[in-house]
């Protein structure tokens, strides 16, 4: 398995404790160049063109929302502008109301994927990496809508890497709030498989190298106070707004 970090000054490998600075385009043909040391300041590994996000994918998550099961992947889309580094805040709007995590497993795309064929969906798939679809849950069932509920700065906590290598039909999947642990489940508990998800969503819109798929969360959400920290290896903390 292998990692790449983004840093101010490129992408970095990491693979078997050895860290390396990443030459080439990271989404086309790379080499693993000199030996750098282990990067202590993360950026989100991707500022992707857009974040596809999955809407009740997990059935203990549909059961705790009282809505039953899609009959097809429900599909909604976080502007990039939400995206927020590793470590970095997730300020909460004032006057929003409940605010929740949403721990979940996102993928990377690898290459522009136009009406791929489920069988070759994988082929699609850089890497994986964490996010936290963080949702106003108030505005959401306000709007009966998901853009502005899921559409904030910094609502979209991404990193800190994109692993490869991992078999993303078998991921644990795993939500602390304060190093409680809030979520725990697994891929394998998916409505709709990864695979299924890109074919279907590459039917709609062209996927492009860097954009995300972020798979939806299971069982567990809830909200997020000021002075909060901690999603996984992806860790937050979150504040107030004063605007």
């Amino acid at each position: 398995m292998a990692k790449f970090f983004r840093t101010s000054d490129g992408y970095v490998v990491e693979d078997g404790g050895t860290f390396r600075a990443v030459e080439g385009e990271l989404f086309g043909n790379w080499s693993a160049g000199r030996d750098v040391p282990a990067p202590s300041v993360l950026l989100a590994p991707v500022v992707p063109s857009k974040i596809v996000c999955i809407g009740l994918n997990y059935k203990d998550h549909a059961a705790e929302q009282g809505k039953p099961l899609p009959a097809e992947p429900l599909i909604f889309l976080k502007p990039s502008t939400a995206i927020v580094d590793p470590g970095a805040p997730v300020v909460l709007p004032p006057g929003v109301g409940r605010v929740d995590y949403e721990s979940e497993v996102a993928l990377v795309i690898g290459r522009r994927a136009t009406r791929v064929a489920e069988a070759e969906a994988l082929d699609y798939v850089f890497g994986l990496t964490c996010m936290n679809d963080v949702t106003a849950r108030e505005l959401q069932k306000k709007d009966g809508r998901y853009t502005r509920a899921k559409g904030f700065d910094t609502f979209a906590p991404l990193g800190p890497c994109i692993a490869t290598g991992l078999d993303v039909g078998a991921l644990a999947i795993e939500g602390l709030l304060n190093g409680e642990t809030r979520q725990q489940s697994s891929t394998r508990e998916l409505i709709f498989p990864v695979a299924h998800l890109i074919a279907y969503i590459s039917r709609i819109m062209t996927l492009l190298p860097g954009d995300i798929v972020s798979t939806g969360t299971p069982a567990g959400i809830g909200p997020l106070a000021a002075g909060d920290e901690g999603i996984g290896e992806l860790r937050n903390p979150v504040v107030a707004g004063n605007w």
